[in-house]
């Protein structure tokens, strides 16, 4: 019977990726994802949107959410986890073990992945201390095994927090050793990484958002421009007393797709005040807020993964300790541009591109600004973002 599923899977989950597409977005070829004859969709009108390590029984809710994609299984994946992931249309990326490769002709499967965060210090087992980071050439070598075994799909690699923190005390006697992360790059095809700096008990990071985009573009630049650069985003306590707000989660995603991270993996267990697999389902406000920021991006999908423009605009801050970050596009003869705020103050940015008078719509707010001679300012309280659409 599961073969007649096979079938029938292509179709559903085809059909999934093209509801994402808006009418008339380009077709397939156009995007990284190309590169592999299975995995995930090439199509431009999609935007990987993941949660990390999520029981299979609740992929619905998650697709309710706009999460199109599942990162990691726990001790899978297994028949019956890829059972419930098929028969809600929800991909995967999972671990090529026994039960994954007996299914690698079934389109569930969207990647394989490595064991999580290799870079950091290893446990020896229960009371038993922790060890050196798994080598990089080990990285690589195992990487070369997984993708002999299924060239077809690409191979996500998920670093830790020393990607944007040299000194974090997690990569035990690697620590302060950034040299290691070309190696590791070597070793993925879509090479992540994560640090949550609300929720993180290190006074250095804390409530240093701009750590989040400034990983991203030294994986970016320790990578290369062969690798898919993704990152994780923090929504719940964790293990700690903070929690980010819905205006920190949307700042550290867009801050992140800024500064070139090409998919999102939602972190959503929280350990206090108890364990929760799930928290951000059973969270409202936050559960809605990144719903509504996940309809954003897959609608901006189409000009996301259109090429990036550059040398074209130029920002001023009013206030320089708080500099105004931005990506443009050019889609459909419309500019698009993504800017932020990187720190945690208030600024006015002046934007400056060519052209005459115009108007920018401030996409998701309802409101315009005027462009005279090329150029239009905006506010910017704490870590806001605002995305500028110019016909």
């Amino acid at each position: 019977m599961r073969f007649f599923l096979f079938l029938y899977l292509t179709i559903s989950l085809t059909a999934m990726a093209d509801a994402q597409t808006s009418s008339g977005a380009p077709k397939a070829g156009k995007t990284p994802y190309s590169a592999w004859e299975r995995g995930l969709p090439p199509d431009p009108g999609f935007f990987p949107l993941a949660v990390w390590l999520q029981d299979p029984s609740n992929a619905e809710k998650y697709k309710a959410a706009g999460i199109n994609l599942y990162v990691g299984l726990w001790q899978g994946p297994t028949e019956e986890q890829l059972a419930a992931l098929r028969k809600a249309g929800m991909r995967v990326i999972c671990s090529q073990n026994t039960t994954g490769m007996k299914y690698k002709d079934d389109p569930v499967i969207a990647g394989w992945m490595h064991g999580d965060e290799p870079d950091n210090a290893q446990s020896q087992g229960e009371g038993k201390g922790y060890g050196p980071p798994i080598l990089p050439e080990k990285i690589i070598a195992d990487y070369e095994k997984i993708r002999a075994a299924d060239p077809s799909r690409p191979v996500l690699l998920n670093l830790g927090q020393a990607v944007a923190w040299d000194n974090y005390i997690g990569r035990g006697v690697r620590r302060n050793h950034p040299e290691d992360y070309p190696e590791y790059a070597r070793g993925g095809d879509i090479v992540s990484f994560d640090i949550y700096p609300v929720t993180s008990p290190y006074p250095e990071i804390k409530g240093n958002l701009w750590y989040v985009p400034a990983g991203v573009e030294r994986l970016r630049a320790w990578a290369g421009s062969k690798k898919i650069v993704w990152n994780c985003i923090e929504c719940t306590y964790i293990s700690s007393g903070n929690k980010a707000t819905p205006h920190q989660v949307r700042a550290e995603v867009w801050m992140s797709i800024i500064h070139g991270s090409g998919g999102i993996i939602y972190f959503v267990h929280e350990w206090k005040p108890k364990f929760n697999e799930h928290a951000l389902l059973d969270d409202p406000e936050m559960l809605e807020a990144v719903t509504r920021l996940n309809a954003q991006i897959r609608e901006m999908a189409p000009v996301l993964n259109s090429p990036t423009v550059t040398g074209k605009i130029e920002v001023k801050s009013a206030s320089p300790e708080i500099p105004v970050d931005t990506l443009m596009k050019q889609y459909r003869g419309e500019t698009y541009i993504f800017a932020a705020g990187m720190r945690n103050g208030e600024t006015k940015a002046s934007f400056t591109l060519s052209g005459g008078n115009r108007t920018a719509e401030v996409v998701g707010e309802g409101r315009t600004i005027a462009v005279r001679r090329g150029t239009f300012e905006d506010d910017f309280k704490p870590y806001d973002v605002h995305i500028y659409r110019i016909k």
